[in-house]
């Protein structure tokens, strides 16, 4: 009895990759009793083989969506990041090395985990992820345009608002200076900036409506200044919050908390961290 055991793997890292996957195992004792490598494909049918066991994966692309699946067969599935993983690695660098030292750091009673997101929540972070990507892109087409005008000696005031007002004033009136080539080039920079802002606007949209029928981003958008694009990125970052004890843990981790660098008695805090999500702490 002691025998199967101890072939049996109490603990098991997991280091994802694109189509293969390297597994270590740990028995009881912290013998390493399985070390395999598998397809995409082989790995929830060979779990959903294995007794229920504590697994650990770095918080990365599909990690989610795995431990959901994990979670189904009746494993403890946890995240860990991967910053927090990386001082157990020992030895040069490997894929079963990180997956040894996934399940060293799953152990570990003071590692702190990442919550696995719904299938809803990383619905909501694509759309917030998309949006932030066409605004960038926005930014940048209006940047480009003021660049080609001020190289033809045309200033237009701060602000999209000021260029939207004036340029059509410009591209009719200021022929002088403006080459019929250019007058082109901008005019279809205009095109796309009217297509982004058209595109934003469905966004922002949906993501109004879904924020309106959560129960969370309800409750969120009761706090004065938060309305539905910053309550509904939390919800998508977060959930519910259940993974922080109070309010001043999650500034932590937001990075709105000072930075710290003491020693002995000398206390010094800088300014803000700036650690964990950007595009939230931006919000």
């Amino acid at each position: 009895m002691s025998q199967k055991l101890d072939a049996s793997p109490a603990v098991i890292g997991i280091d994802i990759g694109k189509n293969s996957f390297h597994i270590v195992g740990q028995n009881q004792r912290g013998a390493i009793v399985l070390r395999q490598k598998w397809s995409r494909d082989q790995v929830e049918t060979r779990l959903a083989n294995l007794p229920p066991c504590l697994i650990g994966m770095e918080a990365c692309v599909g990690g989610h969506h795995l431990s959901r699946k994990l979670q189904m067969l009746g494993h403890d599935a946890r995240l860990m990041p991967a910053k927090y993983v990386r001082p157990y690695s020992k030895g040069q660098k490997n894929d079963f090395r990180d997956a040894e030292a996934i399940a060293e750091a799953v152990q570990r009673p003071t590692m702190k985990f990442v919550a696995t997101k719904t299938a809803d929540q990383l619905d909501l972070q694509a759309l917030h992820r998309v949006r932030d990507r066409l605004v960038g892109q926005r930014t940048g087409v209006i940047n480009q345009i003021r660049a080609f005008l001020l190289e033809r000696g045309i200033a237009v005031r701060q602000g999209p608002h000021s260029l939207r007002f004036e340029l059509p004033g410009i591209l009719a009136t200021r022929t002088d200076v403006l080459s019929p080539r250019m007058l082109r080039i901008i005019e279809g920079l205009a095109e796309d900036w009217r297509r982004l802002d058209q595109r934003i606007e469905g966004l922002s949209s949906e993501i109004e409506t879904l924020a309106r029928q959560d129960k969370a981003c309800q409750r969120l958008m009761t706090v004065p200044g938060i309305g539905p694009i910053i309550s509904s990125a939390m919800v998508a970052a977060i959930g519910t919050g259940d993974v922080f004890s109070k309010g001043r843990d999650f500034g932590a981790w937001l990075g709105l908390v000072p930075k710290q660098i003491s020693t002995g008695d000398r206390t010094i805090l800088g300014s803000i961290s700036r650690r964990g999500n950007r595009y939230l702490r931006a919000l």
